[in-house]
């Protein structure tokens, strides 16, 4: 055989075993980049209100949230396959209607009367940072453990690190509220912030008395012998 024939052999079957796997790489990735259909937004959408996330945006910023994915707020085909394998929140907690700040996800979780999740959103607490503004100085933090609304408030209020829209307060003056920012990671003074869109919601389904547990995952405390 000679050393040009030798050559085109070596490249032919080169090409046979590393061409097929190429190819379908690449049509991997086009797949992957595709737009999604209208249709397949909607399935994306219906799927995570079924599983208790508001729609839009927020919904998809609180799911991966929660799973512990990349947060873009974009609805992919990754995103979108991660959806229909996903199951619904579960609390900590069952049996009862009260609510859960999950501080590691930086997720709020409703519950019903039988403590099944009907809505969840995303917040931003306490960053565990000192801060000094507007002559006064602390530590924001949110704090570990179990509590009840014991007042609330209609439209803004004015306290003296900002204003609170909705706030539902649960202890020394730290409520769960609605605020312009909602960022990813914890950055309040010690409040519960969620997105301005559901604060109105929100206080409606918080009666003062509510059951507010919130917890990292070293501190979680159960509330049901205060049902009991």
């Amino acid at each position: 055989m000679s050393i040009t024939r030798g050559l085109l052999v070596l490249l032919l079957i080169t090409f046979t075993l590393f061409a097929p796997t190429s190819f379908a790489n690449t049509r991997s990735k086009k797949h992957e980049n595709a737009r999604l259909k209208p249709s397949e937004v909607k399935e994306a959408e219906r799927r995570l209100s079924e599983m208790g996330y508001p729609t839009g945006p927020i919904g998809l910023v609180t799911f991966q949230k929660w799973e512990g994915r990349r947060i873009t707020g974009q609805l992919t085909r990754a995103e979108l396959r991660a959806i229909r394998e996903a199951t619904a929140p579960r609390p900590k907690d069952s049996g009862y209607r009260h609510v859960e700040v999950d501080l590691d996800r930086q997720v709020m979780l409703l519950t019903d009367d039988d403590g099944a999740v009907t809505t969840i959103l995303p917040v931003s607490t306490g960053s565990g940072k000192q801060y000094k503004e507007k002559r006064m100085s602390g530590l924001a933090y949110t704090p570990r453990g179990r509590f009840r609304i014991y007042g609330k408030m209609s439209g803004w209020r004015r306290s003296p690190l900002g204003l609170l829209y909705y706030p539902n307060y649960f202890s020394d003056g730290l409520a769960i509220h609605g605020n312009p920012e909602v960022p990813h990671t914890p950055r309040s003074h010690g409040c519960v912030r969620i997105p301005m869109s559901e604060a109105k919601k929100i206080s409606e389904e918080l009666p003062v008395g509510t059951i507010v547990l919130i917890y990292d995952s070293q501190s979680f405390v159960s509330a049901k012998e205060w049902v009991q």
